[in-house]
């Protein structure tokens, strides 16, 4: 479950839009440059523009298109036909007055469909006074998330909405060597083991009749404080 940030960010990217031409991405940074490469492995052009010199080359010949501009400058992004894209994703980093004064320029440009990224609680509620439709706050996703798997008992972590989620563990001691329909995690912990991934084995839809073994790993979904409980059980 590799990037699941940049994924899941991704899964609403273009939620009621009907999409076509290039999607533009603003600042190849590390969040940008993930956020481009990740749009041109689904399948979409991406013009990627930055101020910086050494990052458009390093992106030169791996997104559709590359441009060195300063982004602030309506004109300058009128010019570059960003005016008559669908969407466009501010990811620019620690300049918080470039960040702002681009999404300014989208909105004045008409992109009907405008994400930031943004770095604090402020500088998101500044953005989207501005008129962003979508602020993301990569950082503090990323955090909450990997707090989540420090200590050992969750492999993968992914919010579905703000309660509800999917993790990725390993089968609990006390369930190893049980069938599935045989326990009562349903209604112990009101949780749903969703798929399962037998040792050295593909994941596979989880039933009645599926064997927990000790190495096996399995997917369960359910409301963040129900799932907390089912983790806490020694693994």
């Amino acid at each position: 479950m590799a990037d699941k940030t940049i994924h899941n960010m991704l899964a609403g990217l273009l939620p009621q839009v009907e999409h076509h031409g290039e999607i533009v991405v603003i600042g190849l940074g590390r969040f940008g440059s993930a956020m481009a490469s990740t749009l041109i492995d689904m399948g979409h052009e991406v013009l990627g523009i930055d101020a910086d010199p050494v990052r458009v080359q390093q992106h030169s010949g791996l997104l559709t298109h590359v441009v060195e501009a300063d982004t602030t400058d309506e004109t300058t992004l009128r010019q570059l036909g960003v005016g008559d894209a669908v969407t466009a994703v501010v990811a620019i980093g620690a300049d918080v007055e470039a960040s702002v004064l681009t999404t300014g320029a989208l909105v004045d440009l008409g992109v009907p469909n405008i994400w930031a990224k943004a770095l604090t609680e402020q500088h998101g509620r500044i953005l989207q006074r501005v008129g962003a439709h979508h602020v993301v706050f990569p950082e503090a996703e990323m955090g909450s998330r990997v707090a989540r798997l420090v200590t050992g008992a969750l492999i993968e972590y992914f919010a579905l909405d703000e309660d509800f989620v999917l993790v990725e563990m390993r089968v609990p001691r006390h369930l190893a060597g049980k069938q599935l329909g045989d326990t009562d995690i349903r209604a112990e912990f009101r949780v749903t083991v969703v798929c399962i991934k037998p040792e050295g084995q593909p994941f596979t839809y989880a039933e009645r009749a599926t064997w927990l073994g000790e190495h096996d790993l399995i997917v369960v979904a359910g409301h963040r404080g129900d799932i907390s409980r089912f983790a806490r059980v020694e693994t």
